[in-house]
């Protein structure tokens, strides 16, 4: 029988900057892209690229830096709290004072140069790993110095090489990811005044990365659709077969609004694993396992990809019950070996190398479902 060669996938969430606390929308992104990393790891070689390096030279990280530092100047952020952090985030946005570029140049320099991150951001990290820990989530390199492999006159040359860019700078306009032959519309990646955004600072990651792969997995927050059809079209041109995956947010009462606007503070990922660790305190010894198995039951199964559904206290709490549930009786099934784990995740696949979180969560669950395998819990989900 002829062996076909393991797939190379990379996965390229869309990454969360760290000026705010991890509020269910994040968690739920996070925990959809743990779960697809787990389990198509047995199946492909997989690569998971999250680095916070790429995007701490957007304008709302370095912009809430230098608010940082020209409203508190040497504060003490190792003793703040993730939400006392993000209270001065939502200050920040509410401000309305925006610096210019020759202002916050220094603050990319030093980003760009010497890896540099604010005393703020690394606190928040800091915080973020431990959330990580307790979930039991791949740390994708949280506190690591990432550097794109390409700088921004390198990217857009190379975007320029090929037709795909307008750059009116020379005339004292912006510069444009032009994609207008595919019916698709101009969208400014750079300001006047060399600023650049979210999509410029992807496009310097992946446009050297994508060739590697066989396919390239992009999960993202619904709102950002239509830069990533754009950011899709371009990896394209380069070989690879581009996926793209939304995930809906989490309402809170009903209403989407974004961690900038404040309105987390019993929802982020701190005190949600207070009270989750609480309600699984009678579970003994599977209180951990508990935890980090609930937690994805709801966030992937239960809220699905969409959202429809506000967030719930109740139904997570019920969640983490049932995840009580199915480790007291995956005890007693015998784990698989490698290729009965394989066969399990295989069947979660459909045209696509990577495996879907949310066919995989569902089935877990339902009447008359045989135990779940306890190796498959402890690769993927534990």
């Amino acid at each position: 029988m002829t062996v076909l060669p393991r797939k190379n996938v990379l996965l390229a969430p869309v990454t969360v900057t760290p000026t705010k606390p991890l509020t269910p929308s994040h968690l739920k992104g996070l925990l959809w892209t743990d779960v697809m990393f787990r389990a198509t790891a047995p199946l492909a070689a997989v690569t998971y690229r999250y680095s916070h390096t790429t995007y701490h030279v957007t304008e709302q990280t370095v912009g809430f830096w230098e608010f940082l530092d020209r409203t508190h100047g040497a504060a003490d952020y190792a003793r703040l709290s993730e939400e006392e952090i993000g209270d001065l985030y939502v200050r920040y946005r509410a401000d309305g004072q925006r610096q210019g570029a020759d202002v916050l140049r220094p603050y990319r320099d030093a980003v760009e140069h010497g890896g540099w991150v604010h005393p703020a951001s690394e606190r928040m990290l800091r915080l973020w790993a431990g959330h990580y820990e307790r979930l039991g989530m791949h740390d994708p390199g949280l506190g690591e110095h990432q550097p794109p492999g390409l700088g921004l006159e390198e990217m857009l040359e190379r975007l320029a090489a090929v037709g795909l860019v307008l750059d009116q700078r020379l005339c004292g306009g912006p510069v444009y990811l032009d994609l207008t032959r595919y019916g698709m519309p101009l969208r400014r990646i750079v300001t006047a005044d060399g600023r650049p955004n979210y999509l410029a600072c992807a496009l310097r990651e992946l446009l050297p990365l994508a060739p590697r792969y066989d396919e390239v997995v992009l999960l993202y927050d619904r709102e950002l659709d239509a830069d990533y059809q754009l950011l899709n079209r371009v990896l394209t041109r380069l070989g690879p077969t581009v996926r793209r995956v939304p995930i809906g947010r989490v309402p809170i009462d009903g209403k989407i609004t974004s961690a900038r606007h404040g309105g987390w503070h019993d929802h982020t990922a701190g005190a949600l694993l207070r009270a989750s660790a609480e309600a699984c305190e009678d579970a003994g010894e599977d209180a951990e396992g508990a935890l980090r198995l609930g937690m994805r039951l709801y966030f992937i199964a239960t809220l699905g990809p969409g959202q429809q559904q506000s967030f719930r206290h109740d139904l997570l709490r019920h969640c983490l019950t049932v995840a009580v549930r199915l480790l007291r009786r995956s005890a007693a099934a015998a784990a698989s070996g490698a290729g009965g784990l394989a066969a399990a995740l295989e069947r979660h696949r459909r045209d696509h190398t990577y495996v879907d979180p949310y066919r995989l969560a569902c089935s877990l669950l339902g009447r008359g479902r045989p135990a779940p395998d306890a190796g498959l819990l402890s690769a993927v989900f534990l």
